[in-house]
This record gives structure tokens, C-alpha cells and sequence, in this order.
């Protein structure tokens, strides 16, 4: 397993990379803890290494014959701060080495994570936007806050993802070995997940099996890849990824809203949800009852907009879209009509009839591009399947052969 040098910076939330260790070491990492001496007066010293079996240290000062100012980033398979504050962003950001963390930064050549945490208007600061934009343009992964309640009273964005959330960003980035790269550095990009649902009546609903997982592991990618990820979830009970900014929704007309609006200047649009692709024409304010002769009740179905197709109609000037087709019945014939006719840059087919897809924690897919290309996926774990996309959505933005 991987040697992880795990940062911990004097905010509040220190209390909460506790269980982030915990999870850690028992995916079998080494963890190596440093925090600063601000993070030591919210967790204490004896509390890291307890929990990581090894030595816990802040100063350069400290077992000297080691150089471990040194040591310790140069032999880190990954380095992960965790609450990266505003003033340790913007130490890392100007190369200021006064303490044994900050000189591990600049001596690590492994990827660097920072998961920030402060009050919304620190992060909003143009210094501390400045500060972020140079940490990613060096290639450094730093995710977006979440929000919700802060210290004292406020709520607002700044908030620390979740510990399992922060975990999963850091496996990915470490699965990705000398693969990984910050190659949606600065792009911004539009997911949707889950499946739509069409109210009836109070109790019921049209809709569909999707998990919503696939469109997860897109931006859980996405983040761990540099990109700035708006994702927009449709009925899914899935924790939301670190680094991404959640919009729910429920039926399709509100999906088609909200994808509208955060399309507009976006570079990539991933349309991984699925729309119901009808609706009831009335909604029954009262519970459809069972009828005393037995006949089922009549319910009239209209068509819903067709979204990817709107979007590929009015794509954006080098705006990348990827549509989806879950296919029971000839699969690639049906997703090749689909990717002409709604204009898409690649379509990601999935055969469903075998319930192989929804619900699961793996997919085989194809994927084709507008281009003729075929690329036929095995079954890998969705993750990996957003990486294969996200390779081939790489490539189109560059320009070069897929």
C-alpha cells in the first residue's frame, strides 16, 4: 500500500481527519501525520499517533539526523492536507517553508491534495482565490469546499467534506498512479446522475432503477482530475463527492432547468442521468384509488424534452457533450442514431437487459465518438470507466488523436 504523508492545519474541522486517518490506515496505508502547531490545539499529538503508529512532529528542529524536512516528502507516494487552511494555502502557494509541513511540500514530487476549510468569505478573498488558482495551475488537486454550518453561527461554503468523501478522493488519485495528471485543470464541467421521477399523484411516480453511481464516479473523477464540477442529481441517496457542488432535482423539467443554466460557459457537459423520457399530462391531487369494478384507471403520457438534444443543438463554441443510451435491444445501432441526433461529441452505450449496469458497483460499456471510433470498455469499476471518458474527453479538448 501506499506511504501517505497526511497534513493537518489549525482549523476547526481537525477534529474530523481523526476518522480520515482511521480510514486510512485501515486501507493498509502508512500514514504519516504532521500537523502545524496551530492544528495541535483542536487534536493533540498523543491522539495522531496512537492512531497512525508513527512518530508526530511539527518542527524542522526535531530528530535533525533524519532530515525529515527532507525525507518525508520525497518518499510520499501521495501528500493530503486536511483542513487546508487560508493561511496554509497561501503559505504553500508562495513556497514559505517555517515548519516541517510546509518544507514537506516543497520537497514532495508525489500528487499533493488539499481539502480547504474556513469561513465563506476567507475562501471567497481574491487572495484566496489567487492563492487556490496557482496551487492548481502547479498541478496540485484542491477540491471545493461543501457548505453548510461553520463555527459559531454561520453557514455558508467552507465547510470540510466529509471524512469518506475526502478518502475516496485520495484512493482515486492514488489508483491513478503515474497516470495522474491535472488534465481538467481549469475546465469546467456540468454532470448530471440519477433518474427523473414523474409525480402521479402524492404517493406515486414515473421513474426509473438508475443509481445515480455512474454519474457519482464522474465527478469524483472530475475533481480528483482538476475540474471544477457542478453536479446535478437527480433522486440519488449517495454521499456527495468532495470537491463537487450539488444541485438536486426531481422531475425532468427541473433537471432540464437547472442543466440549462449550468451549461452556459461550461466546457464539458457529462448527461449520465436518465430522464423519464414521459410524463403523466395531469397530476391527481388525491391518491388514485382502485376502481369497485376492477378496470384500471387510464393515465395519459406526454413526451418529455429531449435534454442532450437541446444541448448539442445549442453547444457552445469547443463545448464538449457526452450523452448516454441504456440500451435493451441492438445497443451500438441505437446509441450511433443517438449520438447524430443529438449532436454529441461521444455516447456511452450500456447493454441493461441483463441488469448488469444499474445498481451495481461496476459497468461494460462502448464508447463512441462522433468521429467513427469504437472503444469497447470491459467491465471495470465505474470509476475506471469515468477515466476511460474522461481520457477520451482529454484528447478532444486537445485536439489530438483518440
Amino acid at each position: 500500500m501506499a506511504s501517505i504523508v497526511l497534513g493537518v492545519s489549525g482549523g476547526i474541522a481537525a477534529y474530523k481527519v481523526v476518522y480520515l486517518l482511521r480510514l486510512l490506515t485501515e486501507a493498509g496505508h502508512q500514514v504519516r501525520v504532521i500537523p502545524t502547531e496551530a492544528a495541535l490545539k483542536f487534536v493533540g499529538a498523543a491522539t495522531w499517533e496512537a492512531l497512525s503508529g508513527q512518530p508526530v512532529s511539527t518542527s524542522v528542529w526535531e530528530n535533525v539526523p533524519a532530515v525529515e524536512h527532507v525525507r518525508l516528502g520525497k518518499a510520499a507516494d501521495l501528500v493530503l492536507i486536511a483542513p487546508a487552511t487560508a493561511d496554509l494555502l497561501a503559505r504553500a502557494a508562495h513556497g514559505q517553508a517555517d515548519d516541517l509541513l510546509t518544507n514537506t511540500l516543497l520537497t514532495a514530487t508525489c500528487p499533493v491534495i488539499f481539502v480547504p476549510e474556513m469561513h465563506t468569505q476567507m475562501w471567497e478573498h481574491p487572495a484566496t482565490v489567487s492563492n487556490v488558482a496557482l496551487l492548481r495551475e502547479r498541478g496540485n488537486v484542491v477540491t471545493e469546499p461543501a457548505s453548510g454550518r461553520l463555527t459559531g453561527k454561520d453557514s455558508g461554503k467552507g465547510r470540510l467534506p466529509e471524512p469518506a468523501q475526502i478518502f475516496e478522493v485520495a484512493q482515486h488519485v492514488l489508483s491513478r498512479g503515474t497516470a495522474f495528471t491535472q488534465d481538467l485543470a481549469g475546465k469546467r464541467v456540468v454532470i448530471t446522475a440519477g433518474g427523473t421521477r414523474e409525480p402521479l399523484d402524492p404517493v406515486r411516480f414515473l421513474g426509473n432503477r438508475s443509481s445515480g453511481k455512474q454519474g457519482y464516479a464522474f465527478a469524483r473523477t472530475a475533481v480528483a482530475r482538476g475540474a471544477k464540477v457542478t453536479l446535478i442529481s437527480a433522486n440519488v441517496d449517495l454521499p456527495t463527492p468532495a470537491g463537487a457542488e450539488l444541485t438536486k432535482v426531481e422531475t425532468t423539467a427541473e433537471l432540464r432547468e437547472a442543466v440549462l443554466s449550468a451549461a452556459k460557459g461550461s466546457d464539458v457537459i457529462v448527461m449520465a442521468a436518465a430522464p423519464a423520457d414521459f410524463r403523466p399530462v395531469s397530476y391527481a391531487d388525491h391518491k388514485i384509488k382502485k376502481r369497485d369494478d376492477g378496470t384500471a384507471p387510464v393515465i395519459e403520457l406526454t413526451v418529455n424534452p429531449d435534454i442532450a438534444a437541446e444541448l448539442g443543438k445549442n453547444k457552445e463554441p469547443g463545448q464538449i457533450l457526452v450523452a448516454f443510451a441504456a440500451e435493451t435491444q441492438d445497443a451500438l445501432a441505437n446509441a450511433q442514431e443517438k449520438l447524430l441526433r443529438k449532436k454529441a461529441d461521444l455516447i456511452v452505450v450500456n447493454d441493461v437487459g441483463t441488469g448488469r449496469v444499474f445498481g451495481s458497483d461496476g459497468n461494460e460499456a462502448t464508447v463512441i465518438g462522433a468521429d467513427g471510433t469504437i472503444v469497447a470498455l470491459p467491465r471495470l469499476r465505474k470509476d475506471e470507466v469515468a477515466d476511460a471518458v474522461w481520457d477520451r474527453v482529454v484528447a478532444l479538448i486537445s485536439g489530438s488523436p483518440s
